[in-house]
């Protein structure tokens, strides 16, 4: 448990420097967002294809690690939208709540998931890792704007062409089958270096990108869907893929990784897509920002079960 705790910590310790250096407006509004642009399209894809290019993949169970990934998604995307089905008569404009709420229980971190994961566990985390975003990114922003479309607010209508248009031009995904080509091409030496120096310089940005994003002053109104988004995703989602994985059979380094990824918060970007599809933008920035902050002691917890099943 020490060990997990001292490799933890220093994450949490940069999260919190970006936070007090957004609090004090030492780095302007502007910059975190040029920060977040730059991690999000250049240097965390060059990371995914540092790692997976050179993976020795055929040590990998893929198919149980994608099994049990897919059906815990798809477990909690169904019962979410089924309780809420039954609730909905009841509260009919709870629509753009629940898009928040179901973004905050289904999404995660990629950023957090990566820094955490490759101090413990190295280069097989980090494949294992890079894996899991390339089946979880496009599965869950395909479901995140399909429930953004039905149940928010905004008028705009939703096309299958342009949902699979923003899938594609995703570039954790875009990185994910660029590594796994280079991996079975090669990538010369030149060339993976290069791809190394600008992916290892991502994390420590991202991570002081999370922290510039909180903002735990906002909650107001909402203390119990912040608490429900709180709990389902950072309890919830790690507990189903751990049953998952004792009903697959998923074992060792493939099963801690699929429960640390059900185990970090949701992705910072979906306050951004519930502001521009009709959710309940100030909703899911509280839930993002209580689940960073409640994560300080729920992730080292799911990480010390996980190294020990």
């Amino acid at each position: 448990m020490i060990t997990t705790l001292n490799a933890i910590a220093p994450i949490f310790l940069i999260i919190l420097i970006g936070y007090l250096l957004y609090r004090t407006a030492i780095v302007g509004e502007q910059v975190w967002s040029a920060i977040e642009h730059i991690c999000f399209y250049l240097l965390l894809p060059f990371l995914i294809i540092r790692t997976l290019s050179r993976a020795n993949l055929g040590d990998v169970p893929v198919i149980d690690f994608i099994l049990v990934i897919l059906v815990a998604i798809s477990a909690m995307s169904l019962l979410l939208v089924l309780v809420y089905s039954l609730l909905r008569a009841r509260y009919p404009s709870s629509g753009p709540s629940f898009t928040s709420l179901f973004q905050g229980a289904t999404r995660f971190h990629g950023f957090v998931a990566l820094a955490i994961i490759g101090p413990l566990y190295g280069d097989n985390g980090v494949t294992l890792a890079a894996i899991a975003l390339a089946i979880m990114v496009p599965l869950l922003n395909t479901t995140s704007v399909i429930v953004l479309s039905v149940y928010g607010h905004s008028a705009q209508s939703i096309l299958i062409k342009q949902i699979l248009k923003q899938i594609a031009r995703n570039p954790l995904i875009i990185a994910c089958f660029a590594g796994l080509m280079l991996n079975w091409t090669g990538i010369p030496d030149i060339a993976f270096s290069a791809v190394e120096i600008i992916g290892n310089g991502g994390l420590g940005l991202a991570l002081l990108a999370v922290g510039a994003g909180m903002r735990p002053g906002h909650a107001v109104n909402s203390k119990l869907l912040i608490f429900l988004g709180v709990f389902i995703r950072l309890i919830g989602m790690p507990v189903v893929i751990i049953i998952m994985a004792w009903l697959v059979g998923l074992e060792g380094l493939p099963r801690t990784i699929a429960i640390i990824a059900g185990a970090v918060p949701t992705a910072a970007s979906s306050y951004v897509m519930a502001r521009k599809m009709g959710g309940d933008a100030e909703l899911m920035s509280n839930i993002v920002t209580f689940q960073i902050i409640a994560s300080f002691v729920t992730l080292p917890g799911f990480i010390y079960i996980a190294n020990r099943l």
